[in-house]
């Protein structure tokens, strides 16, 4: 449950059922626009690790270990099964996200080398298997098409990943819209500023091509 409180990200750690705080347990947050680190901070009493920052986009490090990714923004409450427990439990991790190759014969395609390994995407730039994305590849892609990766594209990203993750299919722009309406306002939360954001084809093209999505339903 996430609540805003004004200029701070609070980072709310307890034990599942038992509802147990971890105190002392060190905390940290990276930002999705510029990577910058920042703690680690231990949790007090409460369970609770609070960064006097404004609302941003990135990953929560609990022990060391990614438990979010998406919106940082008022209280984000992280529980987990056990002190001892490893993997990536964040939201719109890459696992969650349907994989499989889209290739078929004579397809035009086109090579990204990110972290040492080779990526395929399609002449437009949309991955061959949506398997292969990772933020590294979101960096290269955008830089490949002249897009600087801010905080407001990430949180759009993380939106287009965490949604097909939970309902199994892609973002409208009305959803889009009615979603960042909330969080940003009217004037950053429409279709002129989606757009914007996203100058080749909108936040459904390009957008999704960030984000390791393939093309929208009738797209062409």
């Amino acid at each position: 449950m996430r609540t805003g409180i004004g200029s701070m990200i609070c980072i709310n750690v307890k034990m599942k059922f038992s509802n147990q705080p971890l105190k002392r347990t060190p905390v940290e947050l990276i930002l999705d626009a510029n990577s910058e680190r920042i703690g680690p901070k231990p949790t007090d009493r409460s369970g609770k690790a609070c960064f006097d920052l404004p609302a941003n986009s990135g990953k929560v490090m609990v022990g060391g270990v990614e438990r979010y990714q998406g919106r940082l923004d008022g209280e984000i409450t992280i529980e987990l099964w056990s002190l001892t427990e490893t993997g990536n439990q964040s939201e719109g991790a890459a696992s969650e996200i349907t994989s499989g190759t889209t290739a078929y014969p004579n397809m035009i395609t086109r090579q990204f080398i990110v972290d040492g390994r080779e990526i395929l995407t399609d002449s437009e730039g949309y991955l061959v298997d949506p398997a292969d994305w990772s933020e590294a590849f979101a960096r290269q892609l955008a830089e490949h098409e002249d897009l600087p990766l801010d905080q407001e594209r990430w949180e759009v990203i993380r939106y287009i990943r965490s949604y097909f993750a939970k309902h199994g299919e892609q973002a409208s722009v009305r959803d889009m819209i009615k979603h960042f309406r909330d969080l940003w306002g009217c004037d950053r939360g429409c279709n002129h500023y989606l757009h914007k954001l996203f100058p080749r084809g909108g936040p459904q093209k390009q957008g999704n091509r960030l984000a390791g999505l393939l093309r929208t339903k009738g797209e062409h």
